[in-house]
This record gives C-alpha cells, structure tokens and sequence, in this order.
C-alpha cells in the first residue's frame, strides 16, 4: 500500500500511526510516518536547517524580536500556523492555544524573502531526484492561523540550482533511514538556501509539472512491490 491523501493525520496521529502498523506492508514505512509526522525531527537534520524553538505545552515563550512563525509540531498545510511581525504579541494567545490543546509549538524565523522568491521543493522517487516546483509563500500574516491545508496554491515548475541540489541531496543523506528505503521524499527549501522541511508523509508531489515525473512514481512504486514479494 502506498499512502495518500492523509492530511487528517495531524488531529489523531496516534490512530493514524496505529493503523499503518497494522497493515501489511505500506510505503513509506511506518517507522518513517512515525519519525516524519513531529516536526521535532527538525533538530537533527543539521546546521543549514531553519532554527526552531520547539515550546512543550506549559513551557514559556518569549515574542521573538523579528519576523516569526508559529506552529504544531505535529501538523500539515497551514492548519494551525500564521505568521508574524516582530514583538507582536498576538503570538502569545495562539500559543496558549496550542498548548491548550496539549500540541508542542514550533517558533520559527519567518524569511521574508521567500515572499518574492517562493519556497522550492526537491522531489525525489526512490531515492532519486525526480523534479522540483516552487510554490508561493501561505501562511497567513497577524494571528489568524490557518483552518484548512492550503490558501490558494501558486505553483510553478523550477530548476534547482546546483547549490540547492546539493543542499537537499545532504539533508535526505541524514534522515535516518536508507534513501532505497525511501518510496518518496520531498524536500522544501527556502531562499538561501535553508530547509524549511523534509516531507516523508504526505506525498503531495506536483507529478503534472514535470514530463516523466508520473511514470518515474509508477516505475518506482512496481520496483518496491517486486522486492517486497
């Protein structure tokens, strides 16, 4: 079985996790789903990610002196997330709510170049890099954190550059698990570059953007099932 269309995962994650445990055989694997749906996972994927602050539910927060993001740790689109200008504190009611709601916080540094330059997302099949698209910057700007996975998607084609290749090539190298393990992978960069995320769950992967892409997913996902029966 290959995932899709989980984007309810974030609200129930441990049944979630409970039922791709129970089947058979599911790509990626449920090992990956776990370590990949907590954002946490974060911290060890080394310098040239984005700094997180990750807040426990009763844990302090401090406003951050520039332009900031807050959102679950465990979460998908823009639920939960919004953006904000330095020293508001606005931030501190959605925190309060998120810790209500027992979630871990994410803060991070908002890079307003990614406003005209868009985030770019590396996909890979199989371990292999297939294509990458950029798409327009979605969280919303002033405390309004986002009810549904996505505002309007602008999405384009895009080729990396050679430093940004190289920069998702040494961020999927420290995942913790095999590439060949690896059905799929996407990884999100913003202008620098930085790694925003490393997307092993959800497999939203712009498959229509890129000649080839579709057969490239189809060929890899027979080459699993033939080494898995």
């Amino acid at each position: 079985m290959v995932v899709r269309s989980t984007w309810d995962y974030p609200a129930r994650r441990d049944e979630f996790l409970a039922w791709v445990e129970s089947l058979p055989r599911v790509l990626n694997s449920p090992e990956v789903l776990r370590w990949n749906t907590d954002k946490r996972y974060l911290s060890t994927l080394g310098p040239q990610t984005i700094p997180t602050n990750f807040l426990e539910p009763g844990g302090p927060f401090v406003v951050p002196g520039f332009p900031f993001a807050v959102k679950p740790s465990v979460g998908a689109g823009s639920i939960g997330a919004a953006r904000y200008d330095a020293g508001d504190e606005l931030a501190r009611e959605h925190v309060a709510r998120l810790h209500a709601a027992g979630k871990t916080v994410m803060v991070q540094p908002y890079v307003e170049a990614v406003d005209l330059e868009d985030e770019l997302a590396l996909h890979y099949v199989g371990g292999e890099f297939s294509h990458a698209i950029r798409k327009a910057a979605m969280l919303p700007l002033g405390g309004r954190p986002g009810e549904g996975l996505f505002v309007e998607e602008r999405i384009s084609a895009a080729e990396p550059s050679a430093k940004e290749l190289d920069l998702a090539e040494k961020t999927l190298d420290a995942v913790p698990f095999a590439r060949e393990e690896l059905l799929y992978a996407r990884v999100d960069l913003l202008p620098g570059p930085v790694v925003l995320e490393v997307e092993l769950t959800e497999p939203s992967l712009y498959l229509g953007y890129a000649g080839g892409a579709a057969a490239r997913f189809a060929d890899a996902i027979a080459a699993a099932g033939r080494r898995g029966s």
